[in-house]
């Protein structure tokens, strides 16, 4: 069985983007950011004034979604996890990043203020991984630190090797 899905996810500005491109070339799947789906097809319940920021209409993404989904193969990456059926994932994946480098990332895409702290703050809290804690099987969910090119390439490497696991064991 080819059906598989994973999820990378992280606080904006940890590297879920980079990884999640390189790994569907490199792995042949098909990568997908929610937030640009959404963008797309305007996928949005209303604007959050104070993040200055759209609100997501969570129910229209997994309309959008499900397809795709269901055909396996597919990288999603997001900030959130709460809301995705717990069946869609066979790994996720919650990308680490320290606060120095953090801070320096998110203040270069334009990211002030309250934005900024609380990006930072959720980060500090380890909110994402708790959430993905919550939301699957714990056995599923791993942290990689996200820090350094050096990072990205050794995450590259272990999870083709999980990828390569996985499909020997399910085949």
């Amino acid at each position: 069985t080819a059906l598989y899905g994973f999820l990378s996810l992280g606080t904006p500005g940890v590297g879920k983007t980079t990884l999640g491109k390189e790994l569907a070339s490199r792995a042949g799947m098909t990568y997908i950011n929610v937030g640009d789906v959404a963008k797309e097809g305007e996928l949005y319940e209303g604007f959050d004034e104070e993040y200055d920021c759209p609100i997501l209409d969570e129910d229209r993404v997994i309309d959008e979604l499900e397809d795709k989904m269901s055909e396996g193969g597919v990288i999603v990456d997001y900030h959130s996890c709460d809301f995705f059926p717990e069946r869609w994932f066979h790994i996720v994946f919650v990308l680490r990043t320290e606060n120095s480098f953090l801070y320096d990332r998110l203040e270069s895409r334009g990211y002030k203020g309250k934005k900024l702290q609380d990006n930072i703050q959720c980060e500090i809290f380890q909110t994402l991984y708790e959430e993905a804690m919550l939301s699957y099987r714990g056995e599923i969910v791993h942290q990689l630190p996200s820090n350094t090119p050096e990072d990205l390439e050794r995450n590259l490497d272990q999870i083709m090797q999980w990828i390569e696991q996985w499909m020997k064991d399910n085949n």
